[in-house]
């Protein structure tokens, strides 16, 4: 959904906020993002237990698949009938704040809580000096590959350039049937992040240094002809339009693709769905001048400023941030650890697919925390995708998307 629809539902709410529908006393809501078949039943559980450690208190978690939440929270917010809590995606939260109806948490965070996170995922939450949210899951994303393929196609390591992915890719089509290189996502979320990875190795950032869009830069456009290339000459799933990263991972689970680049939670499905799968993770390959990164993803909960119950809201979160549940949640997720004591466990630190993703967390982006960010990753996903279908020039594309961008970051 268009933040500026969210604006618009946020603006209409704010008439509406004084008169949200009347809490239970001692009741506190909850929306949750669902993640996996596995959160509905952790909420569950996390409600049963604090219910009987806080006597009174009525904990009700509702699970909302991620592809609708924006829209429900918006309709929720306009209505006065949100949640006291929910989970949102970070790069949403300026927008909430803008509009007043995020609480900042300053007042109950002590210095104990605060010493519970790892700064990296807490900063992206924390605006003008006031923390809007906490750090609820948190990842980032390397690249995963078939070690059987790659040995079958003679590639000894996984390859840490992009010349490199792409000789490996042409060796791996050479094996013949349904073998793919590089398995290229091409719809729905992180259809933008999926080329970002090759933008940011050629050099280029998602905004330049003056706050406009980088889609137009050399680097960008390098890389954009660059994915262009892979699909032209066979070296991925055919129709990369039509995967969305679900799907990209399905071909990777059935031994279909030799390279992808996802986040950690795949690990965790492919011990679970594919357990006789050979396979490893690498670092994101680097450009010519060995630059890379990757995608540093947080999602936040936060409190709604119209909540009737924040002290009993509070206390859940002092719950759910415990380091315990915080552990379950995550391992279960397939997530990083966001907790400083969690990090410390040996389901982490013995953990070689865990380390591959956390030692690549210094060259990590996060999305930019700026008004309309959605709306711009959308003008570039619309752009690449154009490019992939061979609609247009790569850089004509580019340089017209980063002039629509640039008219969003200017409002």
């Amino acid at each position: 959904m268009a933040i500026s629809k969210l604006k618009t539902g946020l603006l209409a709410g704010l008439s509406v906020l004084a008169l949200a529908a009347q809490a239970n006393a001692g009741e506190v809501r909850v929306t949750v993002a669902e993640y996996s078949a596995k959160t509905g039943p952790y909420f569950q559980e996390v409600e049963k237990a604090f219910e009987a450690a806080n006597p009174g208190v009525d904990v009700k978690f509702e699970v909302v698949p991620w592809d609708v939440l924006l829209q429900k929270l918006t309709t929720d917010i306009t209505a006065g009938t949100n949640a006291d809590l929910s989970i949102i995606g970070t790069r949403w939260l300026i927008d909430f704040v803008q509009q007043g109806v995020a609480e900042p948490l300053d007042g109950y965070i002590n210095d104990e809580f605060k010493g519970r996170f790892i700064d990296t995922f807490m900063s992206p939450s924390v605006m003008d000096g006031k923390t809007y949210g906490l750090p609820i899951a948190a990842s980032a994303r390397a690249m995963y590959y078939n070690k059987e393929l790659l040995e079958k196609a003679g590639v000894a390591n996984p390859p840490a350039t992009w010349a490199e992915l792409k000789d490996a890719a042409a060796k791996i089509k050479a094996l013949g049937g349904e073998n793919y290189g590089f398995g290229l996502q091409g719809k729905e979320i992180e259809t933008d992040v999926y080329y970002y990875y090759a933008m940011w190795s050629q050099g280029s950032e998602i905004l330049d240094k003056d706050g406009t869009s980088g889609l137009d830069s050399p680097g960008a456009i390098e890389a954009a002809k660059l994915y262009k290339s892979l699909i032209d000459e066979g070296l991925t799933q055919p129709g990369v339009t039509s995967y969305a990263r679900e799907d990209v991972q399905n071909l990777f689970k059935q031994g279909k693709v030799g390279m992808m680049i996802t986040a950690p939670f795949l690990s965790n499905q492919i011990k679970e769905e594919a357990p006789n799968l050979k396979y490893g993770v690498a670092a994101i390959p680097a450009g010519p001048t060995g630059a890379r990164g990757t995608y540093g993803v947080t999602d936040s909960i936060v409190m709604f400023s119209n909540s009737k119950n924040k002290d009993e809201a509070w206390k859940l979160l002092d719950f759910l941030f415990q380091t315990d549940w915080r552990a379950k949640f995550t391992q279960g997720e397939g997530f990083l650890p966001v907790n400083k004591e969690e990090a410390k466990m040996d389901y982490y630190v013995n953990n070689a697919d865990l380390a591959a993703f956390t030692a690549l967390l210094p060259d990590a982006r996060f999305a930019p925390i700026i008004p309309g960010w959605e709306e711009v990753a959308q003008i570039t996903s619309d752009a690449i995708q154009k490019v992939y279908l061979g609609e247009g020039d790569p850089e004509a594309l580019l340089k017209e998307a980063a002039a629509k961008a640039d008219g969003i970051l200017k409002k």
